[in-house]
């Protein structure tokens, strides 16, 4: 028979918990206390490819170590995959001890820097109190933004915000020469798949060229731009940000698995792309058009366009609008392609349709910033079906019924 807990035990429990809490946030660290940066490298998983941030905490004298990080969410959370995908999933800070902090990582193959920070015992106190400001309920929920404010971003953010202006990071305002899309793909190379589905997704924002101190969007950017950072302590002496650079872990150097080069997006594409062109090469010296194929083909380009349309005007995410990908994976196309090759349509419809669709797909081409040469592959063959179509034919050879 399973025990409940009584009344009163509940309330004590309740007012240790509160006990605890206080005594906590009213901590005082001793003077041989320590802050880091903890910079952990990439993994081999796409949420961990671009590695992570964390600031630690170290006091032996209070017996704390602990680490402090803006990455968790919650799988609970109500309506948890529309809140994600719309951008709105509430993303928190979470506290952990260090040994467990390490232990996670180094399951994981990935490696561990600290930056300890050249800080003064004030110095230290503000930081250790904004992060447990930070980790009040009212105060530890966010809402992520891929480029703007992540994991990454938010430990940085803390720290600026404890130090003030004592702090100078001197790279900050240097433009680094690479935009945010720029950044991001740094990281993607092994998964090319993932690189092409997020760059399509993304729109003119991501085009954007960073300097210093937005390109620490990224955690080893970070690492970085606080390497060369400067702290002015108490007594006026200006002294650099970072005391001690070192590697807690180093990650085995292990082979990564590419993607078999039949399996990569431009060899993949490109195959489709000479399949259609023989068909559609095939089609025209016999003078017909495959009304088939059109309707599978810029079905298709209906469906990716209409998601991306919903990525732009039906989320939250900040970087997803202002697509140019979307004037050749136009939404239009489902359903008005049945509407320009039925058995009805007559090829002036047919002309005008495929007109204006390529048009569109010349100037998407043009704008296009997507990476791997899809950008040209694909629309490429969807121009070559525009053309194909723009020829007048017998209406009884236009098309073949399905």
């Amino acid at each position: 028979m399973r025990k409940t807990m009584s009344s009163a035990a509940r309330l004590l429990l309740f007012v240790v918990v509160l006990l605890s809490a206080s005594l906590t946030n009213a901590q005082t660290l001793s003077p041989g206390a320590r802050i880091s940066l903890l910079t952990a490298g990439p993994g081999e998983e796409l949420y961990s490819v671009f590695g992570h941030t964390a600031i630690r905490v170290y006091d032996p004298a209070l017996n704390l170590d602990r680490t402090y990080g803006w990455g968790g969410f919650r799988f609970t959370e109500d309506n948890f995959y529309v809140k994600f995908l719309r951008g709105t999933l509430p993303y928190y800070i979470d506290a952990y001890d260090m040994y467990l902090f390490m232990y996670a990582y180094q399951q994981e193959n990935r490696s561990v820097r600290e930056q300890v920070l050249n800080l003064s015992a004030s110095q230290r106190q503000r930081v250790f109190q904004v992060l447990e400001t930070n980790m009040l309920p009212e105060n530890r929920t966010y809402q992520y933004k891929f480029f703007y404010d992540n994991c990454a971003t938010r430990p940085r953010d803390k720290l600026v915000e404890a130090c003030g202006d004592s702090l100078l990071i001197p790279s900050a305002t240097v433009m680094t020469g690479k935009s945010y899309r720029d950044w991001m793909n740094d990281y993607l190379g092994e998964k090319p798949w993932a690189k092409l589905g997020m760059n399509l997704a993304i729109g003119r924002p991501a085009d954007e060229q960073t300097d210093g101190w937005h390109a620490m969007y990224l955690p080893n950017n970070v690492h970085d731009q606080l390497a060369r950072a400067t702290i002015r302590q108490p007594n006026g002496v200006t002294q650099p940000f970072v005391a001690e650079d070192k590697t807690l872990s180093q990650a085995a150097t292990t082979f990564r698995q590419q993607v078999p080069i039949i399996f990569d997006p431009t060899v993949v594409f490109a195959v489709l792309g000479l399949v259609i062109v023989f068909a559609t090469v095939r089609q025209y010296q016999r003078g017909y058009v495959s009304r088939r194929l059109d309707l599978w083909l810029f079905g298709v380009v209906g469906f990716l366009g209409w998601f991306l349309l919903l990525l732009w005007v039906g989320t939250d995410h900040g970087v997803t609008t202002w697509n140019p990908t979307l004037l050749y994976l136009a939404p239009y196309h489902l359903p008005l392609i049945f509407w320009a090759t039925n058995k009805n349509a007559t090829n002036a419809r047919r002309s005008r349709y495929f007109a204006f669709t390529g048009l569109l797909i010349i100037v998407g081409m043009f704008l296009s910033t997507v990476p791997g040469g899809v950008d040209v592959l694909f629309p490429m063959t969807l121009l070559v079906r525009c053309l194909a179509n723009l020829r007048p034919v017998g209406q009884s050879r236009a098309v073949i019924t399905a």
